[in-house]
């Protein structure tokens, strides 16, 4: 099993990258607005439908099978932008935005081909079509777009502008008419301009342009604070994920709740769990890659399993094996005792992984375990990539009690620092249903002194 290069132990933070959580997040952002390019979509068909349902009701003439052809056109083009989108920028997408304002200004400005009254074009304003522009900018929001809902706004307002133009030079109709209603307003010329078959009302065309402007901008500014808050949101997501990598439920809500408590450092008396395959590189060899990786995927599963189940911290996977910590990030009552019966766990899960491996005809694993309680150091270290570290000579000392196991013949080797720590922390039962031996003082590399340690024997 690989073994620290050094007395510190490190995991990584969720938010200790923040190029990786940004990237995390855009993603996030990326996955939503393909749902809302859909959802807006959907809602188009849904308000096209409805206004073909309408238009008949509220003028019954055949030249609205005109108007019925323009909205299954406005149905294609959105039908087509669900095809072509895509997150980011896109020229096909913005060509067909483009299509979709084109349309409707000029159903809007030019006169209906099926009517069967011939009025003057400029006529066509006093018909309130321009609100069925919101309907198109509204859907741009779904698609969490700020910019082409800025980009809606701008282009209307100029091609409402271009319309009204054309309108303007174009030869006057109902002449006779005009003049008569400006014999009947006589010197009043705005209730003429509001009479006048003829005039397109260049104050209020202008009013809906600023409006419109207003309502882009406004509604750009939501989408792009929508934008920020959904990317904040899978940035928190994606850092509770990996603090849940390392974390038990309980100790995430905890960290969850406070401003970077992992950033304090300190000094605390922790237990620390060494645990190992045995002979996994002889067990290893000759098997497929795959079931090699599967195997240790299975046993890393349940090991990790029982490390949250106990309160424990997965401090890092260590090829065949893992290091976890009792009372990290906060120090508890019961922290030696966790260790020992989450260890007690562990081995239940081998026997039980095990007797399902026998029933495959597989070959068994054994796993061996080291256990210490003493001081270390806690806090980030790094400058640019945070690392949150373990470092103290309790955790050396606790994976060469691991391996100590191979020269005593059992599979948990505990220090007594840590026993004794577990039968304070359960005064009234001790160490409960934990079978320990006391064995002689043990001379461990790295340390001065022999430790007095004791030792669980391996079941036959």
């Amino acid at each position: 099993m690989a073994r620290p290069p050094s007395h510190a132990t490190r995991f990584r933070t969720g938010n200790n990258d923040s190029q990786e959580t940004l990237k995390y997040a855009e993603a996030a952002l990326a996955n939503a607005k393909r749902e809302g390019l859909w959802l807006a979509v959907r809602a188009r068909w849904i308000a096209l439908s409805v206004i073909a349902v309408m238009l008949p009701i509220i003028n019954p003439y055949i030249e609205m099978v005109y108007y019925e052809i323009a909205v299954a056109l406005f149905a294609l083009i959105g039908w087509a932008q669900l095809k072509v989108g895509k997150t980011g920028r896109s020229s096909a997408e913005l060509f067909l935005m483009f299509c979709d304002l084109a349309l409707m200004t000029l159903i809007t400005v030019l006169p209906n081909p099926l009517s069967a009254v011939d009025w003057p074009v400029a006529m066509q304003y006093r018909f309130e079509n321009f609100i069925y522009f919101f309907i198109l900018i509204a859907g741009a929001t779904l698609a969490y777009s700020w910019r082409t809902a800025i980009a809606m706004g701008i282009w209307t307002g100029a091609l409402w502008l271009a319309g009204a133009i054309w309108v303007y030079f174009q030869p006057q109709k109902l002449v006779d008419v005009s003049q008569k209603i400006k014999d009947a307003t006589g010197s009043d010329d705005r209730l003429f301009r509001l009479l006048d078959p003829n005039s397109i009302g260049a104050p209020d065309r202008l009013k809906e342009i600023i409006v419109f402007l207003i309502v882009a901008f406004t509604l750009a500014i939501a989408t792009r604070r929508s934008n920020l808050l959904l990317t904040s949101h899978a940035s928190l997501e994606r850092e509770r994920t990996n603090l849940a990598r390392y974390f038990s439920p309980t100790v995430v809500d905890e960290l969850s709740k406070n401003d970077e408590p992992l950033k304090q450092v300190r000094t605390q008396d922790i237990a620390v769990l060494f645990v190992d395959i045995v002979g996994f590189t002889s067990f290893a060899d000759g098997k497929p890659p795959e079931e090699v990786i599967g195997t240790l995927r299975e046993f890393h599963g349940r090991m990790e399993h029982e490390v949250f189940l106990h309160g424990g911290t997965l401090d890092k996977y260590l090829g065949d094996g893992l290091m976890a910590t009792f009372g990290t990030p906060f120090s508890g009552k019961t922290d030696a005792i966790n260790a020992l019966t989450c260890t007690q766990a562990m081995i239940a899960a081998i026997d039980d992984f095990n007797r399902e491996r026998a029933a495959n005809g597989e070959a068994p694993i054994r796993a061996s375990f080291g256990l210490h309680y003493g001081p270390v150091v806690l806090g980030d270290i790094g400058r640019n990539r945070l690392e949150f570290a373990v470092i103290g000579s309790t955790v050396n000392a606790a994976a060469r009690l691991e391996a100590l196991t191979r020269n005593l013949g059992c599979v948990l080797v505990a220090s007594d620092a840590l026993v004794q720590q577990a039968k304070s922390e359960n005064i009234k039962d001790g160490i409960g249903s934990i079978a320990l031996e006391q064995q002689p003082a043990q001379t461990l590399r790295g340390l001065e002194q022999p430790m007095s340690v004791w030792t669980l024997a391996q079941k036959s």
